[in-house]
């Protein structure tokens, strides 16, 4: 019996693997290369400090590696490994052995209990450092493992799957070079977890160059519409009140579903961010004011019974070097949901593009937020390019949304850069999914509601698809004096941060308001085109304390009515039996009255300006004709109540026809998603 433990001793500190450099360098090159690719930029979720139940599975091994980490202790436990190995590569002669003498296998056992309860196992194969302390290690049990089939090597939970044979060779490095079973019983108690299987490890593995991991974004996409307008009988409501808008956000992102093959979403359309798309020549204004209103009133494309009154409005564009210093603060969404393609990376070159139009004395700062809020860039002039661009390459998607934390941040910086006689803007660049903080739209309205008065104006570049909250978007950007864009290609961001530059950032009146009074002798009807999400009340047109809508440099601005005259078959509505007759007064051949109100930028007090509204003053235009093009376009997407037979061919000849000279192709481009969105509806 002492000749077979004696041969099993030598047999195991033979088994004892010596220090290996070679191996030991391999091993460290292959952790380092996995490290590299893990952290590199990629398209991928980023690591964060909240570890997914499995993955916290090797925090217990680890600590208790950590313990085991003196020479005396490590060839102990690698003396156990060594066990298991001589006793599956012995696993024949085992056997021939068994079959002399069947009571070995249960001898062998019996001499490990005997040894435990001797005491701990203290290794002095390996002469310590007087200083250094000797950890006793007791040996965990041998549990035999069935010979009819090998059972599969357990993997480490949380350990991301390679398939390359470097990386299984450092696998079986952890069995001393060995193949074979063994199973250690866990030593805290805890009953060892199930190895993934092998399509959740297939999943976790890294992928193979040039791969990229796609992950499955949930469709949470949030719209702020309402209802369409209704028609209105003008003799009972003849007072129609609205703030303007020159978004664009809305005509982006019925693109980006176009271009995908699929629909709008009908709350995602918003008639009058279509027709406000586009750049329009409208007179401009030659007098005091900073924008000039022209109306025209010419037959509705869709009803010949029915007219459409047409208001444009342009604003003066200041010579470029008369405009003002500019100090920006571009606060970043890094969060996890901003790492697609169409974000975080669309957004660095969008604003690449726009750091070249900026003049020496402009003024830029970098704040991001994900799970916290920090500035990242100082105040630095536009100037030194190669610094802001520096800080906007280092950025990051991960971790979630604290988009107050983020506002505030940014606000505070804001109020640091600005100066008397210069701009200062906020351009908040995110797909709108705050998740930490506010998160209500309604509660982010009061909030930058209350932030505005300093004078620091907001604008917001919305990116990417499937999480888009446009909802709070449009919160933001109505009540931050600014305006709201989507920014779904890189041409995109050329045109809304190069070519429309000064309208995007320098504001020439502030609060712009539009009220039409119709006259009910000439018109019987009408309804408001868009803006549904504009509407004032009726004394809110009269009040400075409410808020409106922005007009920048250059700007243009679309407002469309369709109206019913007198006595035309198109009225819809019958008479009342108790309704007073409209009566005639001086004032008959005026269909309407048009009011606008507006604020200076820093002032308190609005200015009023008012024109009639008479049939064929103003001679159509292609502008007219191309603009009514397009608002039949959206009345389409949201269903089309009031068009009758009137659809998409007739949409595209008229677009067709009005397209002019189009020097940037939007119009043209327009052209070719109502041919998109014709075959899409069929």
């Amino acid at each position: 019996m002492s000749d077979e433990f004696d041969t099993l001793r030598a047999a195991m500190k033979g088994a004892t693997p010596p220090p290996d450099p070679a191996r030991k360098e391999a091993n460290l090159r292959l952790a380092e290369k996995n490290f590299d690719r893990l952290q590199g930029s990629r398209q991928a979720a980023r690591p964060s400090q909240e570890r997914p139940g499995w993955a916290r599975l090797t925090e217990g091994v680890t600590n208790m590696f950590r313990v085991l980490t003196t020479k005396g202790g490590l060839a102990a436990t690698t003396a156990l490994v060594a066990v298991a190995a001589v006793l599956v590569v012995r696993e024949g002669d085992l056997g021939t052995r068994k079959a002399e003498k069947p009571g070995l296998v249960s001898e062998v056992a019996e001499e490990a209990r005997r040894e435990r309860a001797a005491g701990p196992v203290v290794d002095d194969s390996v002469d310590a450092p007087l200083n250094e302390e000797v950890v006793a290690v007791e040996p965990a049990p041998i549990v035999a493992e069935p010979s009819a089939a090998p059972a599969p090597k357990p993997e480490s939970a949380g350990r991301l799957a390679d398939a390359s044979s470097a990386e299984a060779e450092a696998d079986s490095a952890i069995v001393g070079g060995q193949t074979g079973t063994l199973s250690v019983q866990n030593y805290s108690g805890i009953a060892p977890q199930r190895a993934p299987a092998a399509e959740t490890r297939k999943m976790l593995a890294p992928p193979l160059p040039g791969d990229q991991i796609v992950l499955p974004e949930a469709d949470t996409e949030a719209y702020a519409n309402a209802k369409t307008n209704p028609l209105k009988v003008t003799a009972s409501d003849p007072v129609s009140t609205f703030s303007i808008d020159v978004d664009t956000a809305s005509w982006s992102v019925l693109r980006s579903s176009l271009m995908a093959g699929a629909l709008p979403p009908k709350d995602a359309v918003r008639v009058e961010e279509m027709v406000n798309y586009f750049p329009y020549a409208y007179p401009a204004p030659d007098g005091p004011d900073p924008f000039r209103p022209t109306i025209t009133v010419v037959e509705t494309p869709w009803n010949p019974d029915t007219e459409l009154v047409h208001i444009g409005i342009q604003g003066r564009l200041p010579a470029l070097e008369d405009r003002p210093p500019l100090n920006l603060v571009f606060l970043i969404d890094t969060s996890g949901s901003m790492q697609d393609a169409n974000k975080l990376p669309l957004l660095k070159q969008s604003f690449r593009l726009m750091l070249a139009e900026l003049r020496p004395e402009d003024e830029v700062s970098i704040v991001t937020y994900a799970g916290s809020a920090g500035r990242v860039l100082d105040p630095t002039p536009a100037a030194e390019r190669s610094t802001i661009l520096a800080a906007l390459d280092r950025l990051e998607a991960g971790g979630s949304t604290a988009g107050q934390a983020g506002l505030q941040q940014a606000y505070a910086t804001a109020e640091g850069m600005a100066a008397d006689g210069e701009v200062t803007r906020v351009i908040l660049a995110t797909d709108g999914d705050f998740n930490v903080g506010l998160s209500d739209p309604d509660a982010l309205k009061e909030f930058i509601a209350e932030k505005r008065k300093s004078g620091t104006y907001l604008s917001v570049l919305g990116f990417g698809r499937g999480n888009l909250d446009d909802a709070t978007m449009q919160a933001l950007a109505q009540n931050g004096n600014g305006q709201a864009a989507y920014i779904d290609t890189l041409s995109e961001a050329r045109k809304v941060l190069v070519d429309q530059l000064s309208g995007a950032l320098f504001p020439i009146a502030n609060d712009v308001k539009i009220q039409v009074e119709f006259n009910p002798a000439e018109v019987a009807e009408y309804r408001l085109i868009g803006y549904e999400t504009r509407a004032l009340a009726r004394e809110d047109f009269n009040n400075d304390k409410v808020d409106a809508g922005d007009i920048g440099a250059g700007h243009s601005v679309t407002a469309i009515y369709e109206i019913t005259p007198v006595g035309s078959p198109a009225v819809l509505n019958g008479p009342l039996r108790y309704a007073p007759a409209a009566e005639a007064t001086a004032t008959d051949g005026e269909l309407g009255f048009l009011k606008l109100r507006y604020k200076r930028p820093g002032e308190d007090r609005s200015v009023l300006i008012e024109t009639p509204i008479l049939p064929g003053a103003v001679p159509a235009s292609g502008d007219v004709a191309f603009s009514a093009a397009i608002a039949g376009f959206g009345q389409l997407l949201r269903g089309g109540d009031y068009l009758g037979a009137w659809g998409y061919d007739d949409a595209i000849a008229l677009a067709n026809g009005a397209r002019g000279e189009d020097p940037f192709g939007y119009r043209t481009e327009a052209v070719t998603l109502m041919r998109l969105a014709e075959s899409l509806a069929r």
